[in-house]
Parts: C-alpha cells; sequence; structure tokens
C-alpha cells in the first residue's frame, strides 16, 4: 500500500500509455452515446459511466478516488461545499420522524444545518459534549436514531473528539459514525482507522489550501454493515422505487452502496455538484497536502507557544501545547500535528481584541481558514457581532476570542506581526 506521501500526489489517478499525466478537466454537462440502449444501461446502474454532470463527472470521481485512497475509505464523492458534503451524509440514512445524535463543538454553520434547518425537514437533532461520560453519551440514543456525527477537531472550539469512545456508543446502538475531517485531514488523522464509518470535508480549506475553490466530499469506510440493520435503513436495504426498484446493498455491497445512493439519490435531485474546474483545483492542492500540513502545524506551534508566554493573552486554546485539555487526548490521535488554527483571547475583551486586529499586517481578516496565506477573525464583532456578550458566552464564543488561521509565511515573520500588534493596543 502507498504511504500518504505517494497518495497526495499520485493516489487516483494512474494514465495509461500516451495519456495525459495530469488529471484531465472534462468540462462538459453531457456525454454522447451511440444507443438509447446503452444510456439506458446507465441509467438502470448496470453499466458503468456518466450522462449528466449533475450527477457524476469523471474529473470529479478521479479527485474523489484520490481522497478515498487517503481517509482509507472504499467509495467517495465530491459536493459544491463542505455543507453539502454534511447534509448529504446525514440525509442519505436518516428521513423525517428520524433522530441523529451530534457533538455539540461543531462547526456553526453545521449546527444551524442540524438543529434548524434539518429540523423543518422532520428530522431531530441532541447536541452532546465532546467531553461526555459514556453513560452521557449512551442517554443520548433513541430507537429512531440514525447516525453519530462529530469533527476530529472543532471549529473554531478546536475540541479533539474521543472517536473511538464515539465509534464504541454508535456502533453499539448500531448506527454509524460520521466524522467531519477538515481540520485535521487524512494527513494527520484517519478517522475510519479508530471507527468512524463515514468521512466528510470541506475540501475548501486545508485540502485546496489556497483560497481558491469552494467544495466538499464524501468517504465511506464500506465498513458499516447496513444489512445488520436492515430495518433501521430501509433506503438502502429495500428497493428504490426511484431508481427501477434497485436494492443498494444487494448490487453495490457494503463498499458501494452508501455512496452509490447518495449519488442516485441526493445528487440527482439536489444537484449539489462540484464543478470540474474546482476539482481540478483541488487535485492540485491535495498534491501538496502533506507539505504543507507539516508546515502549518510547525508555524501555528510557534504561535501558540508565543501568544502562551505573551502578558496581553489572556487565554490559549491549541491541543499541541501541554497543558492543553486535549493534549493527552491529540498524543493519541493526532501525534504528528493537528491544524494550523490557534484560538486566543485578548486581556482587554472586545475592544482589545478589534484593536488587535486593526493592527495586523500579514495575517488578513476575513471570514476563510485554514489558508496558506495567515488569516483572522474575531467572531464578537463580524460572524457574531448580532449578540450580546452575554449571548456570546452562552454560544461558547467568549467576546475577546481570535481564531488565527496560521498560514505557511515564515513564523518569525507571523510571530513579529502579532507582537507589534499587541504593543499597538
Amino acid at each position: 500500500m502507498s504511504r500518504i506521501e505517494t497518495l497526495c500526489v499520485q493516489g487516483g489517478y494512474t494514465p495509461k500509455n500516451g495519456e495525459p499525466r495530469q488529471i484531465p478537466i472534462i468540462q462538459s454537462t453531457t456525454f454522447k452515446y451511440d444507443t438509447s440502449e446503452d444510456m439506458g444501461k446507465l441509467f438502470d446502474l448496470e453499466a458503468s459511466g456518466y450522462f449528466y454532470t449533475r450527477l457524476q463527472n469523471p474529473t470529479n470521481d478521479t479527485v474523489a478516488a484520490r481522497i478515498c485512497a487517503l481517509e482509507g475509505g472504499t467509495a467517495a464523492m465530491l459536493t459544491s461545499s463542505g455543507q453539502a458534503a454534511n447534509f448529504y451524509s446525514v440525509f442519505n440514512i436518516a428521513n423525517a420522524g428520524d433522530h441523529v445524535v451530534a457533538c455539540s463543538a461543531i462547526y456553526g454553520g453545521t449546527y444551524n444545518l442540524f438543529a434548524v434547518t434539518m429540523k423543518k425537514m422532520g428530522i431531530d437533532f441532541t447536541f452532546i459534549s465532546p467531553d461526555c461520560t459514556d453513560e452521557e453519551l449512551n442517554a443520548a440514543f433513541r430507537p429512531n436514531t440514525k447516525a453519530l456525527f462529530g469533527e476530529t477537531i472543532a471549529n473554531p472550539a478546536l475540541s479533539v473528539l474521543d472517536i473511538e469512545q464515539f465509534a464504541k456508543a454508535a456502533h453499539a446502538h448500531g448506527v454509524p459514525l460520521i466524522i467531519d475531517n477538515t481540520f485535521a485531514t487524512p494527513v494527520n488523522c484517519r478517522p475510519i482507522e479508530w471507527g468512524a464509518d463515514i468521512v466528510t470535508h470541506s475540501t475548501t480549506k486545508y485540502m485546496d489550501g489556497h483560497g481558491s475553490a469552494v467544495g466538499g466530499c464524501i468517504v465511506d469506510s464500506g465498513k458499516f454493515d447496513w444489512n445488520r440493520y436492515a430495518d433501521k435503513f430501509p433506503g438502502l436495504t429495500t428497493p428504490d422505487e426511484s431508481y427501477h426498484g434497485i436494492t443498494y446493498t444487494e448490487r453495490f455491497g457494503l463498499e458501494g452502496a452508501f455512496i452509490t445512493k447518495a449519488t442516485a439519490q441526493l445528487m440527482r435531485d439536489f444537484g449539489s455538484i462540484q464543478s470540474p474546474q474546482n476539482a481540478f483545483i483541488l487535485g492540485l492542492g491535495l498534491e501538496s497536502l502533506h507539505v504543507r500540513m507539516k508546515s502549518h502545524c510547525e508555524n501555528a506551534q510557534a504561535v501558540a507557544e508565543f501568544l502562551a508566554g505573551h502578558d496581553k493573552v489572556a487565554w490559549v486554546t491549541y491541543c499541541g501545547l501541554p497543558g492543553d485539555k486535549y493534549y493527552e487526548r491529540a498524543q493519541k490521535y493526532l501525534p504528528n500535528g493537528s491544524c494550523g488554527v490557534v484560538s486566543f483571547g485578548v486581556k482587554g475583551g472586545r475592544k482589545a481584541a478589534e484593536a488587535f486586529m486593526k493592527h495586523l499586517k500579514v495575517a488578513a481578516i476575513e471570514t476563510h481558514v485554514a489558508d496558506a496565506r495567515s488569516c483572522c477573525l474575531h467572531p464578537a464583532s463580524a460572524t457574531h457581532r448580532q449578540m450580546s456578550d452575554e449571548e456570546l458566552l452562552a454560544a461558547g464564543v467568549s467576546p475577546d476570542l481570535v481564531r488565527f488561521s496560521v498560514g505557511l509565511e515564515n513564523k518569525d515573520d507571523l510571530i513579529e506581526d502579532i507582537a507589534q500588534a499587541l504593543a499597538a493596543i
């Protein structure tokens, strides 16, 4: 088996004699066939191929195959965004009247997707702390629970999930564990090896790494036995009348049933496809992912250590710091580094944090994160600006919090930039 560095560069695509060395961009909405019978076989899923890019595209599938290899899965698909990936991963197995357990420490957009939008669709969510006891976690499940969801490293809380604990609970209740692995990437953590069943990504972040292309990905481990819990997952284990009566687990086995259903049903009906151009850009980003993640983590560690020793900094959260709440857990799941995102508080509260960011020269104020260029955000004055200080604290976002995404610049330049901005307040 190829190692992670080789998979980043060459996984998913092996050109034959005289074929392009780089992944081709198939920028076409549709594909030509000689007979209606040939196309009919595609619609019946009796033959592999392409007929309309809203469902699948060769460029996308090639890049998805690389991510699948990186995560150690059996099938994968690209989506238009990380939000679409998380939505599809849950909606593929949960219907109106069903229930899902999710970690409370997840990206705010995902929390809103679950707690507000999918609730309107009739799916109920229970949110549980990443630091819950086994008893608390097991108590959250119901007879109609269909999945357990969490993030390897939460955005922006930076909590580290105990994947084995969550996998054990999910499997004890006969449901899959879905893990969003965006911040860690498969370079630093492969959740499937710790018991996860489905892995999602916002490929917009480190996988692209250059702020160029929005996208998402879903990877199936191929290990969850849908047939064992056939009554829980009829969409996978009984005939799909919207697709010619196909039973996905029978036709495609455990290795391909989940992704095939997500493509044949959800991508067909919602159309949240990633453009071939974006997929090509993502493929380029993956080639250097293993190199970039090492540098992101080295720079973030240096920045976190500097901040931890600064008298104008109230607190620092970074799991690479000894003494951090999640340091020991990170040593287990993320021994080679976590990510390049550091959260910290500036003494003086909201006004001091805002003043600090105004004086930064190298790092830019952006809503983006996990980019080659350093960027930062003060949630209290940006994404959460409508909240009072009391409401911010209730939401787990302190008024002094700065989320700093450490890029690939020289670490000394970054530290000097932070130092002068702190000195100016």
